[in-house]
């Protein structure tokens, strides 16, 4: 089975945000733009998590004695793209409101 490039599917979502800017804009605020964007941002979060389990169980597998480093790693990584996530959740319901 052939892999889909991750650039395919932020323009496939791209191309179906389209229609959710074709409507009128409801009187709260532009929430269709918030909740797009929300999901792309979790799911390019969710994609960069499983490209660093994979990393580090490569890592792992490879140079067991190696486990502190890398499991400090691990935890920064993935503190730093769950805080992204949070950064643009915060931006995104800032700018629909």
């Amino acid at each position: 089975m052939r892999k889909l490039s991750p650039v395919l599917v932020v323009m496939a979502f791209v191309v179906f945000a389209v229609p959710a800017y074709a409507q009128a804009a409801p009187a709260s605020g532009n929430w269709s733009f918030a909740a797009i964007g929300l999901g792309i941002a979790v799911a390019a979060a969710a994609y960069g998590q499983s490209r660093v389990a994979g990393a580090v169980a490569e890592g792992l597998a490879r140079n067991p004695a190696a486990r502190p480093g890398i499991q400090l790693a691990l935890f920064l990584g993935l503190a730093f793209i769950e805080s992204l996530v949070l950064f643009i959740w915060v931006m995104i319901f800032l700018r629909a409101t």
